[in-house]
């Protein structure tokens, strides 16, 4: 969609148009679904907090005042992902769900086996699921805003009404424990080449902030 089709969107969203809002929504919602995905750990509440969203958004559409309504969107998500994780208050289910630490110690046996040994990219992709959801909420949301989605540590202090020092400092610290989870060996790891664009550049972010971890450690 074009940056003036969106800008059409938006201008009929704050005049009440709910059809429009359909489209803008239906633009957005599944980077806003990964988005809850990675902050809370689970896929079916990844849904319902996108749903979440969307209601708060409408609810206080003339609240938007730009320029971002996209980011204005996550800003709403991270929010709805906190008020989540703070009524959970247990560990986040996809710790529960598929037992984090016997996974990531069976991926730590991998990399002491032939180098030859290849990770299928599923169990790739669910130990660093695994790992992030060991972080604070905070640390967790600044490593996907930073590390994965690659906003500016400016952006990222002001979808979370915080300061670029605060940012930057989460930051480190989410890459030191996300360092500590994983084995050393990561850059050995291999997926196949079906992995989409997504997949991979979301994999890649995380392999960033890992390393970056490891040079200042």
């Amino acid at each position: 969609m074009s940056p003036a089709a969106l800008d059409t969107l938006v201008s009929a969203v704050a005049a009440g148009d709910e059809l429009a809002f359909s489209k803008l929504t239906d633009h957005y919602r599944r980077g806003l679904q990964a988005h809850c995905f990675r902050l809370t750990g689970s896929v079916e509440d990844s849904e319902d907090l996108v749903q979440e969203t969307f209601l708060r958004a409408w609810q206080n559409r003339a609240g938007f005042r730009g320029p971002s309504y996209r980011a204005w969107l996550y800003r709403i998500a991270t929010n709805v992902c906190f008020d989540a994780l703070k009524r959970r208050r247990r560990r986040p289910a996809i710790a529960d769900e598929l037992d984090a630490e016997p996974l990531i110690e069976r991926i730590r046996a991998t990399d002491e086996g032939p180098l030859s040994t290849l990770m299928n990219r599923e169990t790739v992709e669910l130990a660093f699921s695994a790992a992030v959801q060991h972080l604070p909420p905070r640390q967790r949301a600044v490593l996907v805003l930073r590390a994965v989605l690659g906003w500016s540590s400016k952006d990222a202090a002001l979808l979370l009404e915080s300061s670029v020092a605060s940012v930057n400092s989460a930051l480190q610290r989410a890459r030191r424990n996300l360092y500590d989870k994983l084995p050393e060996q990561r850059l050995e790891w291999a997926w196949g080449p079906d992995l989409s664009e997504d997949e991979r550049s979301l994999l890649q972010g995380y392999l960033r902030a890992v390393e970056r971890a490891g040079a200042v450690s």
